[in-house]
């Protein structure tokens, strides 16, 4: 592999997060002074990270090189592309660039913010290109599960690099045009420096089925189940599947009812774009609906993922407040689990059908995402000179680099990144020759950074093993015991059943104390130490358990 030399005019390709992961994706492309950035996404906390909220990208390098940044360009409006866009936009003011409904979800998200003001945007049509600095970026046309979707032509002094956004290749769209696989093969036969595609499915073979596929299915079972009420748990931001839902319900005389918080805004906002057309008199509100019968109403909800606060899930555990299951209703999921997700999705099931609903899955949904065929076409199509696979997990990034492999992409023109990595690419050479800090900003409440590895370690700590506080009252200068010690336990044991460990814990703790007294050890942190050190020593002998211990010494 040959490495970018140091009087070389390169291109800088720098993930700043989105690989090694489903999430949080955003890239930054740097050409001397001019820097974009392609995306700007959240990923949603793993099972470790107990009360986080979100995860959002570190922007630092960019808040370092401020002055070079020129534009944020965006790919399409899901939750992982644009969810950190107002967290990073308090640390850079710099103008959006988007399609119709992306950059009506992401205003959205502003306003939320109280930035929308401030920040100028620009709606990009398809075919369009902007001049941002050394680079100019065209926007083209590709298929996804959300509408507006597209995919990235960046010419820069380096060469053309094409980056793909998420996508599949949908030959019968249900709404809205097909892939421009056109201007790809045109790009293509001009010269593609360098090739980022979406690695999600690049593990499975075939292509992606269509979304005709699901349109038969909804069709069927509409027909089927005339006489019950249907919800329909799907992706708020799936824009053209809850259009097929409103267009087979008015089809069927139904009237439709939108619940769950993103769902509504999101249908609200695609409405005012035009990028879902509303039969006369379809949606009526929730408190609407004791004036139909159940074979008259459908209602589209969110909570498809097993989410513990979302419509669906509200639903399930009897704690909705407008809608209660019924043993008559059909429960169609139109949407696969998110790794992770199954063993939540499978518990909402399970809720449902107790309660007498009847649960629909199969042929429900289809991905959004390109299988192994679609990616060797869009290879065949733009013929690059590097493969950089982007936008999944390791294994999904080594799936993909094995496509480019077989369509005849030489191995050391393949790049498999990490998040924070500096590849630098020309005709000549390529190479990765630094690394940016990219660790995860967590978001928790209203604070943004301000809980790290220490706070989730002891939350960890806690959750796993509880926590026990030793009280103690020393005199001042003479540090004689005048009261305690009184051990609180709490997640720990149930003290009133465990009077006589906690004898015998207060016994060691005051050993442990006496101990320091003797020795004329004065400072108190020194007496903490040896106190918590013992009395863990002795709760493992007993218990096997770790709890976290908190010395409190007061003063008197």
């Amino acid at each position: 592999m040959k490495i970018a030399k140091d009087d070389s005019k390169s291109v800088k390709i720098i993930p700043l997060g989105g690989l090694e992961q489903i999430g949080m994706n955003i890239t930054a492309f740097e050409y001397e002074d001019s820097i974009i950035v392609v995306d700007c996404g959240l990923a949603f906390p793993t099972e470790e990270m107990l009360g986080i909220d979100l995860v959002i990208p570190d922007v630092s390098y960019l808040r370092d090189n401020a002055d070079k940044v020129k534009g944020l360009v965006i790919t399409h409006g899901h939750e992982d592309h644009i969810g950190a866009i107002p967290y990073t936009l308090k640390e850079l003011n710099i103008p959006i660039y988007a399609t119709k409904l992306t950059m009506g979800l992401i205003d959205n998200k502003l306003k939320e913010h109280g930035l929308s003001r401030s920040i100028k945007k620009k709606v990009v049509k398809f075919g369009q290109s902007i001049n941002l600095g050394c680079f100019r970026i065209e926007f083209i046309k590709t298929n996804h599960s959300i509408a507006d979707a597209a995919a990235l032509a960046i010419y820069s002094p380096a060469g053309l690099i094409i980056h793909t956004g998420d996508f599949k290749i949908d030959h019968t769209p249900l709404f809205g045009e097909a892939i421009d696989l056109a201007r790809f093969a045109e790009l293509g036969k001009k010269g593609v420096l360098a090739l980022m595609a979406d690695s999600t499915n690049a593990m499975r073979e075939g292509y992606t089925p269509s979304e005709q596929k699901v349109a038969k299915t909804l069709e069927a079972a509409f027909n089927e189940h005339k006489n019950h009420r249907l919800i329909i748990a799907t992706f708020a931001s799936n824009v053209d599947r809850v259009q097929l839902i409103i267009n087979t319900a008015h089809r069927y005389g139904r009237k439709v009812v939108v619940e769950g918080r993103s769902m509504v805004n999101v249908i609200k906002t695609a409405i005012e774009l035009g990028s879902i057309e509303v039969p006369d008199n379809t949606i009526i509100e929730i408190e609407e609906m004791g004036n139909y019968t159940e074979d008259q109403l459908v209602l589209i909800t969110t909570g498809s993922q097993g989410e513990t606060m979302a419509a669906l899930s509200r639903m399930a555990n009897s704690s909705h407040k407008k809608v209660t299951i019924q043993p008559n209703d059909v429960i169609i999921f139109s949407s696969s689990p998110i790794p992770g997700n199954e063993k939540a999705v499978s518990k909402i099931m399970d809720s449902l059908t107790r309660k007498g609903a009847q649960i629909v899955f199969h042929d429900t949904h289809v991905s959004g995402h390109a299988c192994r065929e679609e990616l060797r076409l869009i290879y065949a199509l733009t013929r690059p000179k590097y493969a950089i696979p982007i936008h999944g997990e390791y294994r999904h990034l080594m799936a993909n680099a094995e496509i480019a492999r077989e369509m005849g992409i030489d191995d050391e023109h393949i790049f498999i990144l990490e998040s924070g990595n500096v590849l630098e690419l020309e005709e000549d050479c390529a190479g990765i020759t630094g690394k940016v800090p990219t660790q995860g900003i967590l978001v928790d409440g209203l604070g943004v950074g301000d809980v790290g590895n220490i706070v989730l370690r002891d939350r960890q700590q806690l959750s796993k093993h509880g926590l026990i506080i030793i009280v103690l009252t020393l005199e001042k200068y003479t540090n004689q015991l005048l009261a305690g010690p009184d051990i609180v336990s709490r997640g720990f044991v149930y003290v009133r059943e465990s009077e006589i460990l906690m004898d015998e814990a207060k016994v060691i703790v005051s050993d442990a104390l006496d101990s320091c007294l003797m020795r004329n050890i004065s400072d108190w942190s020194k007496i903490k130490i040896t106190v918590k050190d013992a009395l863990s020593d002795y709760l493992w002998k007993k218990t096997r358990r770790n709890p976290m211990i908190l010395p409190i010494i007061m003063e008197v």
